[in-house]
């Protein structure tokens, strides 16, 4: 059996809802070093307050896959999370600009990044559902013109709304302008029309007939005795990893950040022993315990993918986190959150945000053309060679007015970050398992945003004297390394 194509009237209806997704994700992108600097947060206490986005999608994303993959209903088996997650989402919009501390701000982004990540996560598994091969990597682009279009949208805003309509973009100290709370209830109401747009226009074919289609992917058995074995010691040697990073923490005195790292490394060890103590007990059904199996049973593109991940994700973390105060103090040459020239300064941001992402929209529209003649691969590994450039353009440029230069590269590489990843992924795993290998490749998405949320701080403080514009320049060559792996990706 195949699966039927589908007309592009239905890959744009299925896709269209990614732009109010990606609404959210500009505004949380552009919005929360500002939002965090405005209520006091220092420099160095950024990443650390930024840790709720890694460590939500490193819990959400793989549970929201596994569910979904077990789910139908009336609305299908991704729709029903597509829906509740966009109601959270715009409910904590709502909140987060109204905080009045650094800590109900941080609590509100949880809720955010939660919610949202609910949201996102089935939007690649519904694809990967209903398109075939040669179809999947057009579907793909075209979530990246609509995640381009949102986030354009989003990052100039506040700008939009400031300089088109009069809406005030300075406050008294500690308090948000006006411009920014006001694109936070726009998102809103955004993300709940295009989600909504979605669910009414689209339609899933049952998890059988998924099956169906593919005969050729096999899935992975129960764990033998020798398997059980095996995961048992892994187990017991992330437990001891944790412990050991913990403990060196203690005594050294590192920073209090280690030790999220060190829980993380312990509780997936315990996971593992938990796992294979379900089994050995009879249990052929582990429910979010498999979640540990499939990890450790994930095809070997994947575990490649994950490598490219790692750098490419840190680079981007540290892009989001340290861009604003990196151009208002480079740029602007100030560091004072409530000054005209800071909020210039974050307002560009913005524009050159929105430029990456409307880079991004046109040239996913070449990726499929591109990709058919020299190979996923390549376009990949070039593409993220484009975005080490623009990263370091950051750097080199110190007219601010020339900075939208380096976004061309940028944007080049976030429409392949965000398309062919999935693409290669879709082919290379059963589709009953679709959605939650989709969320195990988000989560090697989130780790590196962990691992960068958890060290940048100390980074930036101790090795490179508090300034934010030499943190972008780390995050090029993460970049550049990235482009290197991308080039030895397997075929399958």
């Amino acid at each position: 059996m195949r699966r039927p194509r589908l007309t592009i009237g239905q890959i744009w209806n299925m896709c269209c809802g990614l732009f109010g997704v990606q609404i959210v994700w500009g505004l949380q992108n552009g919005s929360t070093s500002r939002i965090f600097q405005t209520l006091g947060a220092e420099l160095d206490q950024l990443p650390i307050l930024w840790i709720a986005a890694p460590i939500t999608g490193l819990l959400v994303q793989p549970l929201i896959g596994h569910w979904s993959d077990r789910t139908w209903g009336p609305l299908g088996r991704r729709r029903p999370f597509l829906l509740a997650g966009s109601i959270l989402t715009a409910i904590a919009l709502v909140a987060m600009p109204n905080a009045a501390s650094i800590w109900t701000a941080s609590l509100a982004l949880w809720l955010l990044t939660a919610s949202i990540n609910i949201a996102a996560e089935p939007f690649r598994a519904l694809v990967a559902d209903a398109l075939p091969e040669d179809q999947r990597t057009e579907g793909f682009a075209v979530q990246v013109f609509f995640i381009g279009a949102g986030a354009v949208f989003a990052s100039a805003l506040p700008w939009m709304l400031t300089h088109w309509f009069g809406v005030a973009a300075t406050a008294a100290p500690g308090l948000l302008p006006p411009s920014v709370r006001l694109t936070f209830y726009i998102g809103a109401i955004g993300l709940l029309a295009a989600v909504a747009w979605t669910v009414a226009t689209t339609t899933e074919r049952s998890p059988a007939s998924l099956a169906a289609d593919a005969p050729d992917l096999v899935d992975h058995a129960v764990p033998s005795t020798t398997g059980a074995a095996t995961l048992a010691r892994s187990g017991l040697l992330w437990m001891l990893g944790g412990g050991t990073i913990a403990g060196f923490a203690y005594a050294e005195q590192l920073e209090r950040e280690i030790y999220v790292l060190a829980a993380i490394a312990f509780l997936f060890g315990l996971a593992q022993l938990a796992a294979v103590a379900m089994r050995r007990g009879g249990r052929r059904s582990l429910g979010v315990f498999e979640i540990v199996e499939d990890i450790l049973h994930m095809p070997r593109l994947l575990r490649h993918l994950a490598m490219v991940q790692f750098f490419t994700w840190t680079a981007l973390f540290a892009m989001w986190i340290y861009t604003v105060p990196a151009i208002a103090a480079h740029h602007y040459h100030t560091v004072d959150a409530s000054s005209a020239a800071y909020n210039a300064g974050a307002d560009w941001v913005g524009v050159l945000f929105a430029g990456y992402n409307g880079v991004a929209a046109v040239a996913a529209l070449a990726l499929p053309w591109l990709s058919g003649r020299i190979g996923r691969r390549s376009v990949y590994a070039a593409s993220l060679g484009l975005g080490a450039l623009g990263l370091a353009g950051f750097v080199w440029v110190d007219d601010p007015h020339w900075l939208w230069l380096p976004t061309i590269g940028i944007g080049c590489a976030w429409a392949a970050i965000l398309s062919l990843p999935y693409a290669m992924l879709a082919s290379a795993v059963p589709p009953r398992k679709m959605g939650v290998y989709m969320g195990i490749h988000n989560m090697f998405l989130v780790l590196p945003q962990l691992v960068a949320a958890t060290l940048l701080g100390a980074i930036v403080h101790h090795w490179l004297g508090n300034q934010a514009i030499l943190a972008l320049g780390l995050a090029a060559t993460a970049m550049a390394i990235a482009a290197l792996i991308a080039l030895f990706i397997p075929n399958s």
